[in-house]
């Protein structure tokens, strides 16, 4: 669905990208970890045609993300960390902004509101920051674009609004969409997760499906007899220690993206090895 080709980037004298290649096929919803400043945001908006290359090339279905082609735009939809809603009725937003994507479904938006328990019947300008991401997001998945990307969408919602984000995307989820979720909140959207990429330092350090990594890594969450010498990464927790491991065994475990992410940063050449 969605190819870079050897781009390169750069904001005046900080490069973020220098032949950085990457995929993403159809389909799952993926996850984008990274560092403060490893260039994810960044890659969201070159993935929209936001932001252009210096060079290199980005496609999505085969059509270069740059030309900003009305069909791609159509569906294409992002959710950025920060935005900025008008001050108008929900309804007046809807009429203006509909006719852009031809899948939006209204009935759709309404069972998205209720998943967060608003009504259709508001304001946007008197809506706290958080109903605010709430309203976006709920007309984001209505839009029904097979490509959605949201970047920290779950900062600014309270816990329940936690719980509702994740059933709210499992429930909109289709083999059609793709949705790329950028975050730092792991456990937010942890069994969400299909597709894992880590960034850093112009790399991709991991690019697997959630099978892939259960086939060949095996967490400790909370355990205390761990083979230190064959420990990937380690850290104390309060029932023991969460570790990540080969998994010699080809034994189940449950994905813990926090310790993934760790290992893999503290440890990339063994993560190369396993999953070269």
């Amino acid at each position: 669905m969605i190819t870079v080709d050897n781009i390169s980037f750069k904001y005046k004298k900080k490069e973020v990208f220098k032949n950085f290649s990457l995929s993403i096929e159809q389909g799952k919803v993926c996850g984008l970890l990274g560092k403060n400043g490893a260039g994810k945001s960044t890659l969201l908006y070159l993935m929209t045609g936001l932001l252009q290359p210096r060079s290199g090339l980005i496609q999505y279905n085969g059509e270069n993300v740059s030309k900003r082609l009305p069909s791609t735009l159509s569906d294409i939809f992002i959710v950025p960390e920060e935005f900025s809603l008008p001050n108008i009725s929900l309804k007046k937003y809807i009429a203006l902004n509909q006719p852009f994507y031809p899948k939006f479904s209204k009935e759709q938006l309404h069972d998205n509101l209720n998943h967060f328990e608003l009504d259709g019947d508001i304001n946007l300008g008197a809506l706290s920051m958080g109903q605010k991401k709430k309203v976006f997001m709920s007309f984001a998945l209505a839009t029904n674009t097979s490509l959605l990307i949201m970047d920290e969408p779950t900062n600014g919602l309270d816990i329940p609004g936690k719980s509702q984000f994740k059933k709210f995307i499992a429930s909109n989820m289709t083999d059609e969409r793709t949705i790329i979720i950028s975050t730092h909140q792991v456990q937010d959207v942890e069994k969400l997760i299909e597709q894992v990429i880590i960034l850093e330092d112009n790399k991709v350090l991991l690019n697997a499906s959630a099978t892939e990594i259960g086939e060949r890594l095996y967490f400790v969450n909370g355990g205390n007899n761990i083979n230190l010498e064959e420990a990937i990464y380690i850290s104390p927790s309060i029932q023991g220690y969460n570790a990540l491991l080969p998994n010699k065994e080809n034994a189940e475990s449950i994905l813990n993206l926090e310790t993934l992410f760790n290992g893999v940063l503290s440890n990339p050449d063994k993560i190369n090895i396993l999953f070269s």
